[in-house]
């Protein structure tokens, strides 16, 4: 008896018109009307959810259909519970067109079905069927049909390419002004705010700094790793001893030294700035997200990981230092010194060359022009040191070890690390694309096979063809080994779901993990900025836009160390609607979208993009993590935060902006 009085409602209207002037392409356009409360689900939905809107046409005579049929608006699209899937639906009113060709205009017939399912928030109707038929008596055919069928074949071969993209007839250019309107059904919610954050007194500039010192120290540190390595370390007591024997005066040695040091950073620094001239900020930051780098630079440490244990030896051609040895001793003054420090980067690139790459990955994550350099400068800073150091103390270089098998031991360990970290690389390409290939528990299993292997490595139980004979255990091996298994045993848990806060920037995200125990981890409630404002409106709730990246390493930092605190979890869960947006996201969107922005052309091809832009034209910010509170008119409520583990202040950050919510 119930599903009797469901039937009986008609909660979706249809109207099923011909537009038709007389020309050859003619329109066929199904309108509905929802009633207040009720929606009508998009078309091409995934399997396993609720009935799509269908068009299918049964008979065709006479006419030849030109694409797919077009919406007249942009679905909303919100995760579903009950079907565990985001779906799309329209509220309201929405028209599909469908074109079509008149062939043969003696004889036209078309017959066909719509089929379409309605729901509101409580309950879903039985799918109905309405059906529609035209013939010639529908169809202005006169005269002059056939002649136009003959002169319209090349436009209408246009328009079908058009609508069969799913675009509406519209300018394919659109000013920053225009693009809300093409992205969104309430241009307010994408109306810039960036005066209002200024006004709260915001601090992502300075956040921008503290990117900029965190890129140097990690260039300062791959630097010194760098020196430790078996194609830096032994050039040290043999530069220093050439410069101090081109002279016998101790001055002009020290100023050949530093001068030598100079000459090092500035060859890194111009790198680093020919790198960003030749990509650009934003290159490089879509780089770093980009599917085939990433899979490279993970095919790149794979070879150089096999390098380090030994397979064979990675040297540029010997010409090149060879002719650049020959300057460095026909030359003289500062020019053979610069020549003589370009040997260095050469020779050394072998071992330099991943640590250089992984910087300039991280430096590219924070799309600033100057990130690449800056990271350079740190890398290069900490390799020129101790060269012009042992310079003015050059008997300091009688207590320095010699070069041995204990640098081999160097390379290798170096090797296991390389091979960590191409995981990392092949995971975010494995995030921005969906393809779920190195879910969370495939990747710590990985890493705790090569850093269990990697602890037996340091105690002697695994021996490469390069290395010399191990007699005995240093004690500093033995420490290293120590952490190494320690730390293959802290991930172990991490295969029921723990969340392993230390490695929480590498590990890819709780949510690819199959089975987990673990229960305390945040979950946004929309990845789609529209719905999710409609929800909190619908609920008088404030919202938090969480602008994250599936590359984003601090993103994954905040989610393990801070949202999972306890006060942090309840506030976001009940007193927020939480928003989930990812700027590296490669979903395609329905459609290319071509902007103008800054007075460069752009083109919004993915849902990443459009994040992305977002984030920029309405805050002004382009860094990833970034937190805004906005009311549900889409002004802020608080100064936006950045990447902080300072679980207080995130606290209070939220905090504020409740308060005034409720002002």
């Amino acid at each position: 008896m119930q599903f009797a009085y469901t039937q009986i409602l008609t909660p979706v209207k249809w109207t099923i018109e011909l537009e038709d002037d007389g020309k050859a392409e003619k329109f066929i356009l199904f309108t509905a009307v929802s009633d207040r409360g009720w929606h009508l689900y998009d078309m091409n939905l995934p399997a396993g959810g609720p009935i799509s809107t269908s068009f299918s046409f049964e008979v065709l005579e006479g006419v030849e259909l030109i694409g797919e049929p077009v919406a007249s608006k942009k679905p909303t699209a919100v995760y579903d519970e009950l079907f565990s899937m985001e779906l799309r639906w329209y509220e309201g009113t929405v028209s599909f067109r469908q074109s079509f060709r008149v062939t043969d205009p003696s004889n036209v017939k078309i017959e066909g079905e719509l089929e379409f399912m309605a729901c509101d928030d409580a309950t879903c109707l039985p799918p109905e069927r309405i059906e529609f038929d035209f013939d010639k008596r529908n169809i202005r055919v006169d005269d002059v049909l056939t002649e136009q069928v003959t002169d319209n074949e090349g436009a209408s071969a246009e328009h079908s390419q058009n609508t069969s993209t799913g675009t509406m007839s519209e300018s394919a250019l659109l000013s920053p002004v225009e693009i809300p309107q093409k992205l969104t059904n309430d241009v307010s919610l994408w109306t810039p705010v960036i005066e209002e954050l200024k006004a709260f007194g915001d601090s992502t500039v300075s956040a921008a700094d503290r990117s900029w010192i965190y890129i140097f120290l990690a260039g300062f540190l791959g630097g010194l790793i760098a020196l430790l390595t078996p194609c830096v370390w032994p050039m040290i007591p043999m530069t220093v001893s050439f410069f101090l024997k081109r002279t016998k005066s101790r001055r002009k040695a020290i100023r050949d030294a530093i001068i030598y040091g100079l000459s090092i950073v500035v060859i890194y620094l111009l790198m680093g700035l020919l790198i960003t001239g030749i990509f650009g900020a934003s290159a490089l930051n879509d780089l770093s997200t980009n599917a085939v780098f990433n899979l490279l630079f993970f095919a790149l440490l794979i070879l150089f990981a096999v390098s380090f244990f030994g397979a064979f030896e990675l040297v540029l051609p010997a010409s090149w230092t060879n002719k650049l040895d020959s300057k460095a001793d026909s030359t003289s003054g500062i020019l053979s010194i610069f020549f003589m420090a370009f040997t260095l980067v050469l020779v050394s690139f072998s071992c330099t060359g991943p640590i250089i790459g992984t910087l300039l990955v991280q430096a590219a994550t924070m799309g600033s022009l100057f990130g690449p350099a800056i990271g350079m400068f740190g890398f290069a800073l900490a390799l020129a040191i101790p060269f012009a150091f042992f310079a003015i103390f050059p008997n300091m270089l009688q207590n320095m070890p010699k070069s041995g098998g204990w640098l081999n031991s160097v390379k290798v360990v170096l090797g296991f690390l390389e091979l960590a970290l191409a995981l990392k690389f092949l995971s975010v390409a494995d995030l921005a694309y969906g393809w779920r290939i190195l879910d969370r528990e495939v990747f710590l299993v990985l890493w705790i096979v090569i850093f269990a292997l990697l602890g037996l490595y340091l105690i002697g139980k695994i021996k490469f063809k390069h290395d010399s004979e191990l007699k005995y255990v240093s004690v500093s091996r033995l420490f290293m080994a120590i952490v190494s298994f320690a730390f293959a045993l802290y991930m172990v848990p991490g295969l029921w779901g723990a969340p392993l806060k230390a490695i929480s920037a590498f590990a890819p995200p709780l949510y690819t993990q199959d089975f987990s125990l673990y229960e305390d981890e945040v979950h946004a409630q929309f990845d789609d900025y529209e719905s999710g404002m409609a929800y909190a409106a619908r609920n008088n709730k404030p919202v938090i836009i969480d602008f994250s990246g599936y590359g984003c390493v601090n993103c994954r930092k905040m989610e393990a160390s801070v949202w999972t605190d306890p006060q942090v979890k309840q506030i976001l869960e009940n007193e927020y609607v939480l928003i989930t947006l990812f700027v590296d996201d490669k979903t395609k969107l329905p459609e290319v979208i071509e902007i103008e922005e800054y007075g460069k052309k752009r083109k919004l091809k993915t849902i990443g993009d459009k994040w992305s832009y977002l984030q920029r034209s309405k805050f002004g910010a382009n860094a990833q993590p970034f937190y805004v509170l906005l009311d549900n008119e889409g002004k802020p409520l608080a100064p936006s935060y950045a990447y902080d583990e300072n679980i207080a202040k995130y606290v209070q950050f939220l905090q504020n902006g409740l308060r005034r919510y409720k002002q």
